[in-house]
């Protein structure tokens, strides 16, 4: 790969939900400020192919959040984000996990009596669940995450923690038919690759107690934009990252049927090289890959103000070169998705 970015190419058949959907909300006819107001219209200064788009199918609902700020909406507001996000093609939500530490998402009686979690106001399952049951989505519940445990090394204090949780969850929420999946969320890489373990305890556990639906994984390239390489430490090269992975994923294989690492820790330019790597370590362990594209910025001083969209583009042109061999769905992890179909802070 040499580094330069081609113009895109035909991709008839691809869907430009994404960007459309941007470009409208940015100057909506007749709304001041707009094209009414200025008399042109973003369609004037469009360079040529660059709008061409893929679909996004799927997305993370990130209420529980270890580093992105929350909504604080009730089901009013998660409804009309529901109903745009089925709007714009959007088929798929994933609860990106079900606590952080002492934060939970439902009032969940195994962790209410093990550990030392705050009582939750509002059970987010069930309304994520009743409105991906409304609006004919499938919905992949996210594992609870200690926020201590497996970074600890104390690998089956969390492994146990997530087996009762299953159960418990499968046995409340298993009649809803939107239940379509499981999220592993803990997301590692090289340094927490002993983190297999979970994956490959809790993944088969959870496919054995839900009659095997499918688990997925998020984990992250090792790369120059990873907190401890921006510290001091050195990036994994493609080759490195093969190797690593290549022994990861077989330690998992028949526990995780989707493998959709995030994209954002490695430059733009290096994108491309590690999704052909990460389609061909997924084929080889019979997984479906997904990309997961992240649309806030890591390249602020801030975290995480929305992604400057040429940035976005970029990294949806690495996914769409090749998109039925590269990635067989798209994932955005994403700030928040508003009722009206933009992503906003």
């Amino acid at each position: 790969m040499n580094g330069h970015y081609p113009k895109p190419g035909g991709l008839a058949a691809a869907l430009a939900v994404l960007i459309a959907v941007v470009l409208a909300a940015c100057s909506p006819k007749g709304a001041a400020g707009g094209d009414a107001a200025c008399g042109l219209s973003d369609d004037d200064f469009r360079t040529e192919g660059i709008l061409q788009a893929i679909p996004v199918r799927a997305t993370f609902l990130d209420e529980v959040s270890w580093d992105i700020p929350h909504q604080n909406w009730g089901v009013r507001e998660w409804d009309a984000d529901f109903r745009a996000m089925k709007n714009m093609g959007i088929n798929t939500v994933v609860l990106i996990r079900a606590g952080l530490g002492r934060w939970i998402a439902a009032p969940f009686e195994c962790l209410l009596e093990s550990e030392e979690v705050y009582y939750p106001p509002v059970d987010l399952v069930e309304m994520f669940l009743t409105l991906a049951d409304k609006y004919d989505m499938a919905f992949y519940f996210g594992m609870y995450d200690s926020g201590k445990y497996w970074q600890e090394g104390l690998f089956q204090r969390e492994i146990d923690l997530n087996l009762k949780l299953i159960d418990e969850v499968w046995a409340r929420y298993g009649h809803h038919e939107s239940f379509q999946g499981w999220y592993l969320s803990q997301e590692i890489s090289r340094r927490t690759k002993n983190m297999s373990r979970i994956y490959a305890e809790v993944g088969r556990h959870a496919k054995a107690v839900s009659g095997g639906l499918k688990t997925m994984i998020s984990p992250y390239i090792y790369g120059v934009k990873t907190d401890q390489v921006m510290a001091g430490d050195k990036a994994l090269s493609v080759e490195e990252h093969r190797r690593e992975w290549n022994e990861i994923l077989g330690n998992v294989a028949g526990a995780v049927d989707i493998l959709a690492f995030q994209d954002g820790q490695v430059d733009y330019h290096e994108l491309y090289d590690y999704l052909v790597v990460n389609k061909a370590l997924a084929d080889k362990y019979g997984m479906e890959c997904w990309t997961n594209i992240e649309s806030f910025d890591r390249d602020m001083p801030i975290r995480f103000l929305p992604i400057k969209w040429e940035k976005l583009l970029l990294k949806l042109d690495a996914a769409r070169r090749d998109i039925f061999t590269i990635a067989t769905a798209i994932i955005l992890k994403s700030t928040t998705l508003t009722g009206n179909g933009k992503y906003t802070p």
